[in-house]
C-alpha cells in the first residue's frame, strides 16, 4: 500500500478544455486490463516534453522527440505492458504504426502523434493489438474529470494506486485549470524514471516558455525523486497547453502571470512525483532528504541522491535501524558524483533525523542517543536534514525505504 496517499475522487481533478481522452483493455500482454489510451488535443494545441538520458532510451521515446520537432501535435497514444525498448528496428516500425493508425482516426498526420510505451523490456509490442484496440479509445474519448480518473488507472503497470493531481489559478482575469497524471512505481531516478507525466493547462503561453517550463517543473519534481537508483528506458514528461482558457498568450519569462503558471504546473507535477514515491514498490516509508548549506544546488543534490540510492541507507529505514553511520558514508561518496565536494570538510557537516540533532564536529552529536534515531525512524514519514555549512544553496529529494517486498515484486515482474 501506498505511504500515506490515495488516488483523488474524480471530482477533485479540473477537466481541461481542448483535451479528450478514452481507455481500453487493448491485451497488449495481459487481458481483462485497461491498457491503452488515446489523448486527442484541439488544433493549436502546444506541447513540449523532457525525456530519458538513458541511451538505450526506448522506441517511443525517439519518435516522440522526432515529432516535436516537426511541429503540432494533435495526440498522445500510450499503452502499458510492453515498453518496446531494446526491441531494435522492428520496435521503431512498431511505434511508427501506432502513430499511422491513430492518425488515420482522427484526420491527422502521423507525425502529429506521439506515441508512449512502458512496461517489459525487450519484448516485441503487438502493433496490431493496439491498432484494434485504438477505435474502442477513440469512441471513448471525454473530457470530463472522470475520463482524466480513467487515464490515470489505465496508464499503471506495477503502481498499487492510480496518480493524478489538479490546480487551477487566475490569470489575466480567467481561470486556469492545470490537471496531470503520472505512473511510476519502480526503476525511479532522476533524469526521470520508469514513469511517464502528462500535465495540461488550458492556458495560453508561447512555445519557447512552455519549453522552459517542462524543464522547470521536471527539475522541482521528477528529477527530484528516486525509488531505487535505476533510470528506465522510457521516462517521458510532457507538459501541454491548449489556450482554450482565452487569457493573454503568456509570452514574458519574467512576468507575474508566467510565475502564477509556473507555481501551479510545479505544484502538480510535485504532488505526482511524490506521489509516484510514496507508491515506490514495496515502500513502507516516504523520506524527505532535505540538503542545506551548499555552494551550489547541484552540490546538494548530489548529496541528496547519495543518500537517496544507497540501499544500505534504505534498509536501515526499512528496519527502523539507527545504523546512521550509512548516510554519514553515503555522503562522502557524493563527491563522486559532484567534484566540488572533494573538499568537504566533513568536521562542519550536521545531520538531523526529525529534530534530534544526529551528528556533528565529525562523529555522533554529544547529546545524541540511539533510542533517539530510533523513534525517528519509527513513522512512515520522516525528514533528514544536513548542513554543509559551506554556502547558501539548498536542494531537497525524496525517496523511499526497500522493504522484501521491492525484491518480490521486481524478481516476479514478468509473471
Amino acid at each position: 500500500m501506498p505511504v500515506n496517499y490515495a488516488t483523488p475522487p474524480a471530482d477533485r481533478l479540473h477537466p481541461v478544455a481542448g483535451v479528450r481522452l478514452g481507455c481500453t483493455e487493448a491485451g497488449i500482454r495481459k487481458a481483462n486490463r485497461r491498457d491503452l489510451t488515446l489523448i486527442e488535443l484541439a488544433p493549436g494545441s502546444r506541447i513540449a516534453g523532457v525525456f530519458t538520458q538513458n541511451r538505450f532510451c526506448a522506441a517511443p521515446v525517439r519518435i516522440c522527440k522526432q515529432h516535436l520537432a516537426g511541429g503540432e501535435i494533435r495526440a498522445l497514444v500510450i499503452n502499458t505492458g510492453i515498453a518496446n525498448a531494446g526491441t531494435g528496428e522492428p520496435g521503431i516500425q512498431a511505434a511508427h504504426a501506432t502513430c499511422e493508425a491513430a492518425a488515420q482516426l482522427l484526420g491527422c498526420a502521423a507525425n502529429q502523434v506521439l506515441p508512449f510505451s512502458t512496461g517489459v523490456i525487450m519484448e516485441p509490442l503487438p502493433a496490431e493489438r493496439l491498432a484494434a484496440g485504438l477505435p474502442k479509445c477513440q469512441a471513448a474519448l471525454r473530457g470530463d474529470a472522470q475520463a482524466w480518473h480513467d487515464a490515470a488507472h489505465a496508464i499503471m503497470t506495477t503502481d498499487t494506486v492510480a496518480k493524478a493531481a489538479s490546480r487551477q489559478v487566475a490569470i489575466g482575469g480567467k481561470t486556469i485549470n492545470v490537471t496531470g497524471i503520472s505512473k511510476g512505481a519502480g526503476m525511479i531516478k532522476p533524469n526521470m524514471a520508469t514513469m511517464l507525466g502528462f500535465i495540461a493547462s488550458d492556458a495560453a503561453i508561447a512555445q519557447p516558455l512552455l519549453e522552459r517550463l517542462v524543464k522547470e517543473a521536471a527539475d522541482a519534481s521528477f528529477n527530484c525523486i528516486s525509488v531505487d537508483g535505476d533510470t528506465s528506458t522510457n521516462d517521458s514528461f510532457v507538459l501541454i497547453a491548449t489556450g482554450a482558457a482565452g487569457n493573454a498568450e503568456i509570452a514574458d519569462a519574467g512576468s507575474a502571470d508566467y510565475a502564477a503558471l509556473r507555481d501551479a504546473v510545479t505544484a502538480v507535477a510535485a504532488e505526482l512525483a511524490q506521489a509516484i514515491v510514496r507508491d515506490g514498490e514495496g515502500a513502507t516509508k516516504f523520506i524527505e532528504i532535505a540538503v542545506a548549506g551548499g555552494r551550489d544546488h547541484a552540490e546538494c543534490k548530489a548529496v541528496g541522491y547519495a543518500i537517496a540510492h544507497s540501499p544500505l541507507v534504505k534498509t536501515a529505514f526499512f528496519a527502523s535501524d539507527p545504523n546512521l553511520g550509512r548516510i554519514l558514508a553515503a555522503i562522502g561518496n557524493a563527491a563522486q558524483a559532484h567534484a566540488t565536494l572533494g573538499d568537504l570538510d566533513v568536521t562542519k557537516v550536521k545531520l538531523w533525523l526529525g529534530e534530534t540533532l544526529v551528528a556533528e564536529n565529525g562523529g555522533p552529536a554529544a547529546s545524541y542517543r540511539e533510542a533517539d534515531g530510533a523513534r525517528e525512524m519509527a513513522p512512515a514519514e520522516i525528514v533528514m536534514r544536513i548542513d554543509l555549512a559551506r554556502g547558501q544553496a539548498q536542494a531537497k529529494v525524496w525517496t523511499c525505504d526497500f522493504s522484501y517486498d521491492y525484491v518480490k515484486i521486481n524478481a516476479d515482474y514478468r509473471s
